[in-house]
């Protein structure tokens, strides 16, 4: 798991959320905690306790952001890939009840917040690598084995 390769775009994605947190949000927190901690008792402080914990939080995926990010490798499109699925392909998949599902197979940080992205991870993907257009395949499920066929095959850009 936690397979360390990731698109350009969202390496470029973590790349603006570490550079925010560090540059922007850290310092407006930082301020807060500051302006509350000259309040006086910090033990009864809501404001100071509250911004204390974020700034926890904030240093936390701060840290985790910069080790991933020098960990990471991004892997580009390259035209061997036309017409199979890859790291980065756009999938159209279709199941025997006409379920029709579309998504992008990306890297395990590129996942969070987004319903159209899988982790090159997933049983899905797995079962989808190499695969190409009308081709069919079978994927485990927690419900048992699913059938599906592949519709459509894109690349970015």
């Amino acid at each position: 798991m936690n397979t360390k390769i990731i698109t350009r775009a969202g390496h470029e994605a973590l790349k603006q959320e570490l550079d925010h947190l560090w540059r922007v949000y850290r310092p407006e927190i930082t301020q807060k905690v500051a302006w509350a901690a000259s309040l006086g008792d910090r033990s009864e402080n809501a404001d100071y306790q509250y911004n204390k914990k974020l700034l926890r939080e904030i240093d936390r995926r701060v840290r985790y952001l910069r080790k991933r990010l020098e960990d990471m490798r991004v892997v580009d499109y390259a035209p061997e890939q036309e017409g199979k699925v890859y790291f980065g392909a756009w999938v159209e998949i279709e199941n025997e009840a006409g379920e029709m599902k579309k998504f992008r197979v990306v890297g395990y940080d590129e996942i969070y917040g987004r319903m159209d992205y899988i982790s090159i991870d997933s049983p899905m993907a797995r079962a989808l690598l190499k695969k190409e257009v009308g081709d069919e395949f079978t994927v485990q499920t927690p419900s048992g084995e699913a059938l599906w066929w592949i519709n459509e095959i894109n690349y970015p850009g």
